[in-house]
């Protein structure tokens, strides 16, 4: 395919993207890093040691991975190589290790550079370690996924995680300044505009720099594109999001720690975020019910009602009507009153339970379906509490090896008032009668 682009000149025709051509050729001039690069940089310090040894460098898109390995190469003096996990399999793997191999015996270093190195399987990923080991390769691994989850412990164990963050405002202001020198000309934008372009790039100077060269494209020659102007110039850009990766975890449990936080306003944020990028309103309405039980609990036996109702009616009216009750129900959940004493007990009793084993409960509250069992005390001397005063008979339901135990302590707010004043009376009225 690249000879038949030689042969037409298409290799040669038109300009080099923007992106490209403002590809940083010192650590110096990479964007938004200053915690890796700048003067007291975790890499800046790693190259005055004289050795950078392999690395994962995890962040988003657009933030300088792919950039920092080839100049990690060229201040090492080593030979970088560059492959893809999405386009690379076994055979490729080892064409490269041969190649670094031979290199190594010339007395030449090589770093291996690659991209979506989470994509590899486990079998894939062990490949790597015998030549990490021996030194036939230092390997710069870029990934957009955490790596505790992504990567192999052992491939880890050998690597240092340098984590790149996405670009902030003044990062991209920057970057943009430097694009409108490199053209000589500023970009078509209002104040207010360029203020949202920046926010509109989302971290992603790469991003940045496309969108760039779209606007000038699209703008008439002499305009000026404010906020209106500029959104439809650009229509709509996807928001950084995978539903089967770390994007949907970290908005799943940014919406799970607002709401339980009791802050609607950041709650419905975060669920309007997720909705926006297209996630499923249907696990969007299981992770309410979740919550309900969770951090509401007793404390209003409402908000599972609630929840449950939110889903059903989503259910009802599809998108995008039904998405309103779900976000009725994230601001019931989010307001109301908070405890998650139902979720403790549970889980003390669940460990007690697993210690225990098969204790036998008190005969006093076993059936005895026959004689034989009647005989031998099953079910005697059972109180019926309905006959007890107050509908109450204090008897000892625990497994006499176990003794009472306690686990649902409910907090003095919202319903679970009433329960403690309820658990209260009754512990009195136990401690009477026994």
């Amino acid at each position: 395919m690249s000879d038949l682009f030689a042969a037409s000149g298409l290799d040669k025709a038109g300009p080099r993207p923007l992106a490209d051509r403002m590809r940083p050729t010192s650590l110096g001039e990479v964007a938004g890093q200053d915690h890796l690069v700048g003067a007291d940089g975790a890499l800046t310090r790693l190259l005055a040691s004289g050795s950078i040894g392999s690395a994962i460098f995890w962040g988003p898109p657009g933030t300088g991975k792919t950039t920092v390995a080839r100049l990690l190469a060229g201040q090492t003096d080593m030979v970088f190589e560059q492959i893809s996990a999405i386009f690379s399999g076994v055979a490729d793997l080892k064409k490269v290790f041969d190649g670094a191999w031979a290199r190594r015996l010339q007395g030449r270093c090589t770093l291996l550079f690659v991209d979506e190195i989470h994509r590899f399987n486990k079998t894939q990923q062990d490949a790597f370690l015998p030549v990490m080991e021996d030194g036939t390769i230092t390997l710069i691994g870029a990934t957009t996924e955490n790596p505790s989850f992504a990567l192999n412990a052992a491939l880890l164990s050998r690597a240092r995680v340098l984590v790149f963050k996405p670009l902030d405002e003044a990062a991209i202001a920057a970057l943009l300044a430097r694009a409108e020198a490199l053209e000589g000309k500023p970009l078509p934008l209002t104040a207010a505009a360029r203020e949202a372009f920046i926010r509109f790039a989302d971290g992603d100077g790469r991003a940045a720099l496309t969108l760039s060269e779209e606007l000038w494209r699209a703008a008439r020659p002499g305009e000026m594109l404010d906020e209106a102007a500029l959104g439809e110039a650009l229509q709509r850009r996807a928001p950084i999001y995978d539903k089967a990766e770390d994007g949907h975890y970290n908005l799943i449990s940014a919406l799970h720690k607002t709401v339980r936080g009791s802050d609607p306003d950041a709650a419905l944020y975060y669920f309007a975020r997720m909705l926006d990028a297209g996630e499923d309103p249907r696990f969007l309405a299981r992770r309410l019910v979740r919550m309900a039980v969770e951090d509401i609990g007793l404390a209003d036996p409402q908000a599972l009602i609630h929840a449950r109702a939110a889903a059903e009616t989503f259910e009802q009216l599809g998108s995008p009507e039904g998405e309103l009750a779900l976000a009725n129900c994230v601001i019931y959940l989010a307001t109301a009153p908070k405890s998650n004493a139902a979720y403790v007990a549970y889980k003390a009793a669940m460990r007690v339970a697993r210690e225990a084993g098969s204790l036998t409960p008190p005969k006093t509250i076993l059936n005895a379906p026959t004689k034989l069992m009647k005989s031998e005390g099953y079910g005697s001397g059972y109180a019926y509490d309905h006959d007890a005063p107050d509908a109450f008979s204090g008897q000892d339901y625990w497994p006499e090896k176990l003794g009472r135990q306690h686990f649902y302590d409910p907090p003095d707010r919202g319903f679970e008032r009433e329960i403690r004043k309820r658990l209260d009376w009754w512990s009195k009225l136990r401690m009477q009668r026994s």
